[in-house]
């Protein structure tokens, strides 16, 4: 029996090696034959192990800005777009637990006592949950591309005064009711980590998220009005994006340690809408089956991806450069669906 236990190891371990070297083999006989058009990293990981990483080359940017052809690694820095509202949606639950910011059952105009001439009865019944669940139900639109200055996000970045262009939307639906996908919602609740902590959001990351992860590399853009773009302007490694997969897989746990509350997550990836195909927790974008649902994942402008399976553990980090293109979402799809999921090894 003492001999059968490290030979059962030896070959889940040879296993697992042979499994990840399919997925990097698949993977760059694809990206040869220019089947992944902007594919610029995957990273597929469980139970602290990396099964398979590699990466590519390609034009790259900086929150929009050109950074020119770049051949990414391990310890390249990448945007992460929006799945930087997905990583907010958890500094707001570590500020919670420090008491810092409101419950998501709070009113949230109440929250902006500067912008109080704006309270109407509809307007005061928004709650900090609505922000959570992007159904604000003021008027929004990210449909347009990043580069039009009618995209609401970037009117926003434009206004001078991020908060009160939010929350001078008009109301088009009655709050908690509708979602509508909206970076002016991460907005509001990074402002409610700012003015809780004291701190400046990528400080108050640094502190409470990143280096209790042994996350030492991270960028966070500004915005014009020289503050972190909450909403998009992240920048992490695919191996410390992975880190943080990993932690959410182990309920919020790293090290020996609860770096975000269990309880946290859980609300976080319970569906609380139904935004058409998918379902949505708390800034996190959720599988259509499955209570709990089998996978969450944060999405990000050009093709980013961070996908957690609730059902194996398994973390992927997808990096790629294909921003403001309607069909990006398309190639990390196709990542998933026909180099990861066929090769992944079984648990």
């Amino acid at each position: 029996m003492t001999l059968l236990r490290p030979l059962a190891l030896t070959a889940a371990m040879t296993a697992t090696a042979a499994a990840g070297g399919e997925i990097e083999d698949s993977l760059q006989t694809s990206v040869d034959a220019g089947d992944l058009p902007g594919l610029h990293g995957v990273l597929v990981q469980r139970q602290n192990e990396i099964l398979a990483e590699i990466y590519f080359a390609g034009e790259d940017e900086r929150w929009g800005s050109p950074l020119g052809s770049r051949r990414f690694g391990p310890g390249e820095l990448h945007d992460l777009r929006s799945v930087s509202k997905s990583i907010v949606s958890l500094l707001y639950g570590i500020a919670l637990a420090q008491g810092l910011v409101p419950p998501p059952s709070a009113p949230l105009l109440a929250q902006f006592p500067e912008h109080a001439d704006l309270a109407t009865p509809e307007r005061e019944a928004i709650t900090v949950e609505d922000a959570l669940t992007m159904q604000l139900g003021l008027q929004w639109d990210e449909s347009l591309p990043y580069s039009d200055p009618r995209n609401s996000e970037i009117a926003m970045e434009r206004s001078g005064d991020r908060i009160r262009y939010v929350l001078s939307r008009p109301l088009v639906t009655a709050p908690g009711e509708h979602w509508v996908y909206s970076g002016g919602a991460t907005t509001l609740l990074a402002e409610l980590i700012t003015r809780g902590s004291g701190m400046a959001l990528d400080d108050f990351a640094r502190e409470n998220l990143f280096a209790p992860l042994g996350i030492e590399r991270m960028d966070w853009a500004n915005g014009l009005d020289g503050r972190p773009a909450a909403a998009s302007g992240l920048r992490l490694t695919a191996r410390g994006l992975a880190r943080i997969g990993e932690m959410i897989a182990n309920g919020g746990r790293s090290g020996g340690k609860q770096i975000v509350p269990a309880g946290w997550l859980e609300q976080s990836l319970t569906p609380h809408a139904d935004t058409g195909d998918l379902r949505y927790g708390y800034q996190w974008w959720l599988a259509p089956e499955g209570n709990p649902p089998v996978w969450a994942a944060g999405f990000g402008n050009g093709g980013q991806r961070l996908t957690i399976s609730q059902m194996t553990g398994t973390v992927v980090v997808i990096q790629a450069g294909n921003y403001n293109q309607p069909d990006a979402w398309q190639m990390p799809v196709a990542v998933l669906t026909k180099h990861i999921l066929p090769n992944l090894p079984r648990k």
